[in-house]
């Protein structure tokens, strides 16, 4: 069995319809509701280089918003910037790749993705301990790799290599975080400052 829509035009045109599914029902106001739709549109009907595209909406708030788009050069999750979060599971976590919605932070094995913190184990999980890696930019001037514990508010509590942009060197911390190295942009070595 197939299903096939057709569009058997005598002049095809770039974004033309090719097909759209609507999936309607009522709602609690015996209102009828479309609250999902499958359209696909010819986007290039040049001969040789044709492209089609392909999106899947839903009602999300009263309103139709993109879930998944595919297009000729992308595929986007999310088109319309809604707050809506995006997870993959595996087959023992449920988080293995987060992005939240409302903060735009990515989570790897975590429901709970922090922007940049010290004591954040919003990167990289791996074992009961709940360690961490964060890669963050903590302002326009500074970013890096921070290895956390899991032991937020703990004084021993991240190692880390640090890049200073304003200043321009790289710098290396153990311990309670502080620094035990730096390479300055000139290339000198300094150890425990």
């Amino acid at each position: 069995p197939n299903l096939r829509m057709y569009r058997n035009s005598g002049s095809p045109a770039d974004s033309d319809t090719l097909g759209l599914i609507k999936f309607a029902g009522r709602n609690d106001n015996s209102q009828d509701v479309v609250y999902s739709t499958l359209d696909s549109r010819l986007v290039d009907a040049s001969d040789g280089t044709e492209d089609g595209s392909l999106e899947l909406t839903t009602i999300v708030a009263g309103s139709q918003v993109s879930r998944v788009f595919m297009g000729a050069t992308e595929t986007v999750l999310n088109d319309n910037s809604v707050d809506l979060d995006f997870r993959v599971e595996s087959d023992n976590l449920t988080h293995a790749f987060f992005i939240e919605g409302s903060t735009g932070n990515i989570g790897v094995g975590t429901s709970t993705p922090t922007s940049y913190s010290p004591y954040a184990d919003n990167l990289v999980v791996a074992g009961a301990s709940q360690t961490g890696i964060t890669i963050a930019s903590a302002d326009s001037s500074q970013s890096g790799l921070y290895f956390a514990d899991g032991t937020s508010g703990t004084a021993g509590y991240v190692g880390y290599i640090d890049y200073n942009h304003a200043s321009d060197y790289m710098a290396f911390g153990t311990g309670s975080g502080a620094e035990r190295l730096r390479i300055t942009g000139d290339g000198d070595l300094l150890l425990g400052a």
